[in-house]
């Protein structure tokens, strides 16, 4: 039965990159058509645009307009620009594809290899759709982050730069781009990409609305998202974070400073090891560390965020230069069931009520993932460990 399904998914049109184009259009199409009467994330977007450009303000409810409140900075109005200004319903079906023409072509264009390419648009399709249902930014940030790491090692740091400072302004976490700051061969020209960049992005908002209005809405952000943090510690739809899932299974209450300060120092003793920095192995794991860190470490994580997380998984499992065992096979079965599946109708309904949201369980594959990931970093050789040793 293995071989049977092996020779069936190495068949040509299943290795076709055309095929794959073709699939992700239709998931974008698809996605914007099922939601077309229910895409709240979508109002939330494009009244950004329409707020700057009318002066209001942007961290109010509008309950006339949809639900929730805006959580996304002043610069969003922006990139959403271009979909708020036609009709609504082409304006999201433009979104959900552009969104899966983004990460499509971040992939593309990275230095992954083929095996690698195909393995992550092959994997990551369903979550893909999961995060398209929400019409959500997240899928453009798993593609800021990609596209980061792979300008930085082509060295074309001032575009690197530009994505980073575009994800940090729309949503923060595109600043989880400076974690690849050390593989940059040109340090300084970054630095001064970085600043560049940041002082054009950040006043750029300003044409269409005025200095004073923009200076105010930054300031008004900041307090929105620390005022969300606290919101997502009671939030079932929020904080499905590694975080969310060790308070939720143990129903302790403790500063969240217990988890993150030892998971930054996990997260950073890789960069300890000098010697290794010269691996491309090596640095696509940290790419993928940081991939899964992201959303892992993070109170607003929520389950369409996982396309971010997921990219991770299979760069993680792919990249290294040594034969995967049968535990790590395990391990990505068990993400794709659990993290993938769960908040879909292929997964029971009773598991999921019960058991996956309540808990957060989404997080526990990919956290025994990342666990792994940072043992590999900090003890194995990226180099000269030869294919076919486990």
């Amino acid at each position: 039965m293995k071989d049977k399904c092996k020779a069936i998914l190495t068949k040509p049109f299943f290795r076709d990159y055309r095929t794959l184009l073709g699939l992700w259009l239709i998931l974008g199409i698809v996605s914007a058509l099922a939601k077309m009467h229910a895409h709240n994330n979508f109002l939330i977007f494009r009244g950004v645009f329409w707020h700057v450009w009318n002066r209001t303000p942007l961290y109010v409810a509008y309950p006339d307009e949809y639900w929730d409140v805006n959580h996304y900075g002043p610069f969003f109005s922006l990139v959403f620009a271009p979909f708020a200004v036609v009709p609504e319903w082409i304006g999201l079906i433009l979104w959900c594809v552009s969104l899966s023409l983004f990460l499509y072509v971040a992939i593309r264009r990275s230095d992954l290899t083929k095996h690698q390419q195909i393995f992550i648009l092959w994997f990551c399709a369903h979550e893909l759709l999961t995060a398209l249902f929400m019409q959500q930014f997240n899928v453009a940030i798993a593609a800021i982050i990609v596209l980061a790491f792979f300008l930085i090692e082509k060295e074309r740091d001032a575009e690197a730069a530009f994505f980073i400072v575009v994800g940090t302004l729309v949503k923060l976490y595109g600043i989880v781009g400076l974690a690849f700051f050390f593989f940059s061969k040109h340090k300084l020209r970054f630095i001064v990409a970085l600043i560049v960049w940041g002082a054009v992005l950040f006043v750029l908002p300003m044409l269409i609305s005025s200095p004073e209005y923009i200076i105010g809405q930054y300031h008004e952000w900041i307090v929105c998202l620390t005022e969300k943090n606290g919101e997502n510690l009671d939030s079932i739809a929020q904080n499905i974070s590694l975080l969310g899932m060790i308070h939720r299974t143990t129903g302790m209450t403790f500063s969240d400073l217990w988890l993150i300060i030892p998971g930054l120092a996990m997260f950073a003793i890789p960069y300890l090891r000098l010697s290794q920095y010269q691996h491309q192995a090596f640095r696509q794991a940290l790419l993928a560390s940081v991939l899964m860190f992201v959303v892992l470490f993070s109170t607003g994580s929520e389950s369409s965020g996982y396309i971010i997380a997921l990219v991770g998984v299979v760069i993680w499992y792919t990249a290294v230069p040594w034969q995967r065992n049968g535990w790590d096979i395990a391990l990505m079965i068990f993400v794709f069931v659990l993290s993938s599946l769960s908040p879909s109708d292929l997964f029971p309904a009773y598991l999921r009520k019960e058991w996956v949201q309540p808990y957060a369980l989404k997080a526990l594959p990919v956290t025994l993932v990342w666990l792994k990931l940072c043992w590999e970093m900090a003890t194995r050789d990226y180099g000269l460990t030869p294919k076919g040793n486990s």
